[in-house]
């Protein structure tokens, strides 16, 4: 029966849950990563006072930040495959994933930034310090602090939206969970412990989160 509650589910497909949150990890890890280094240089040149890089940034984040996370997938899923550079779903979801996020993270960090008083910037340039060594050395580890709960509260949403690679085959816990499903026809056994999965992921991450803030917290006072 569909309403059934069968945990040996679980166990009968062990090896197909655990291939499932392996590669959900990986997706995110790589994604975080990647979101990370890319919304950072997105959000200097934001406010880059280089024209040029300023109008790219502005560009990047108001475009991808206003379409669905599904369409910049399917580009790398379709689009860049019929330019003669195949892809594969795991890899195409990734780099979607990434490329969304970072829009986030990269509006999150320029928040940050401006926060920081003008005057440290001055001050360091009139040091001699180029406008990168300003960002990396003096202005962006205040910002991160500044803003560490807002880029915690996107690499969490991150780990949710990993789901977006089950429908390129991206071989992540929900296109197994779907799998399971269709040969088990038990929904809300399949799916309660594939959202049990996702909070393993998602409740450290949110702990680690609220710990840092209060450590900087503390260390600021």
């Amino acid at each position: 029966m569909p309403g059934k509650f069968d945990i040996h589910i679980l166990f009968n497909h062990w090896d197909r849950f655990a291939e499932g949150f392996i590669h959900t990890i990986e997706a995110s890890v790589l994604a975080l990563i990647g979101s990370f280094v890319l919304g950072v240089i997105i959000a200097v040149m934001r406010i880059s006072p280089i024209r040029a890089l300023n109008v790219i940034g502005t560009v990047y984040v108001e475009f991808i930040r206003n379409i669905p996370l599904l369409l910049v997938v399917f580009f790398f899923f379709l689009g860049i495959p019929s330019l003669g550079l195949p892809l594969d779903g795991f890899t195409s979801g990734t780099i979607g994933l990434m490329v969304y996020t970072a829009s986030f993270i990269a509006e999150a960090i320029r928040a940050g930034i401006q926060s920081v008083p003008a005057g440290q910037t001055e001050a360091a340039r009139a040091t001699g310090l180029s406008y990168i060594q300003t960002m990396l050395h003096i202005v962006l580890p205040q910002a991160i602090k500044i803003v560490l709960p807002a880029i915690g509260n996107q690499f969490i949403n991150l780990v949710k939206n990993s789901s977006i690679l089950a429908v390129v085959t991206g071989m992540d816990l929900m296109y197994y969970a779907d799998l399971i499903n269709s040969d088990t026809f038990l929904p809300l056994t399949v799916y309660t412990i594939v959202a049990v999965f996702y909070l393993v992921l998602t409740l450290p991450l949110s702990f680690a989160v609220h710990y840092m803030e209060r450590r900087f917290r503390s260390a600021d006072r």
